[in-house]
């Protein structure tokens, strides 16, 4: 059983119950048992079948885990030149263990490479308070330098969540411009239905491969399931290096705390 995947909510939720066991005595037993039902279906991940509060992770090592990958935002003409291709490979990092690698040549210095994944089982047209993890592993220096800007500060690492599939389509004022029907802001910036968690940069001035972890735990972020009770999850980069960029996504966490206001 993967306890530790629900280790620090749970925590955190049984020491809430036991202080409020002090003024209201047998109540405490239902919020105990509570925190029990979480952790036990929280556990596993293979069923998102859980109810309203949700960690779901994904670990690529596995397989793909439902994910499914994208490239947007550069023109239909460029279709053919911006080398874009994904699939599960052994990691740059330890060739024992796999991930989901990404890349693609950034040829309209705005392109935005992604992936997506359906969640189920959720509370119908509720929102959600949503803390994301994304590990994987980079090779970009934060301080390096590049065209259009530095292939480790000027790749943005950005998740998202919505009842709205996330879907590349041609952009309403310009069908010669692939976009996202979601909004995710641009590069630095994020958007409604997504947030940035920081860069894809490494420190040093070293160009090798290493497991970083980007996290929104300080910056909130919310999101409302459909009426069918699904959420899609999204993870990506928006990048203004025009470069190619390689990048493989090791796991994904998200942590879903139904919003009681």
């Amino acid at each position: 059983m993967k306890s530790m995947q629900v280790k620090g909510l749970a925590i955190g939720m049984w020491q809430q119950v036991v202080n409020h066991s002090k003024s209201t005595g047998r109540k405490a037993i239902w919020g105990i048992g509570a925190v029990l039902t979480l952790g036990m279906a929280s556990c596993d991940t293979t069923d998102d079948n859980v109810g309203p509060n949700f960690i779901h992770t994904s670990d690529f090592n596995k397989g793909n885990e439902n994910w499914e990958a994208g490239l947007t935002d550069f023109s239909t003409q460029q279709d053919s030149i911006m080398e874009f291709s994904s699939k599960i490979t052994a990691l740059p990092t330890d060739s024992l263990k796999k991930g989901f690698m990404l890349t693609s040549h950034n040829r309209s210095d705005d392109a935005f490479m992604y992936l997506k994944r359906k969640l189920t089982g959720l509370a119908p047209n509720q929102t959600y308070n949503i803390t994301f993890e994304v590990e994987l592993a980079s090779k970009y220096p934060e301080k390096g330098v590049g065209i259009g800007g530095s292939p480790g500060g000027a790749v943005y690492l950005k998740a998202g969540a919505s009842g709205i599939e996330p879907q590349k389509v041609k952009d309403s004022t310009n069908a010669q411009h692939w976009t996202l029907n979601w909004d995710k802001g641009n590069q630095s910036s994020g958007g409604k239905n997504a947030i940035v968690l920081g860069t894809v940069g490494i420190e040093g001035e070293t160009y090798k491969y290493q497991i970083i972890k980007r996290t929104n735990q300080s910056k909130a972020f919310s999101a409302k399931t459909n009426d069918k009770g699904e959420l899609w999850l999204l993870v990506g980069t928006d990048s203004g290096f025009e470069g190619i960029t390689t990048l493989y996504y090791t796991k994904v966490k998200a942590v879903l705390l139904k919003a009681t206001i």
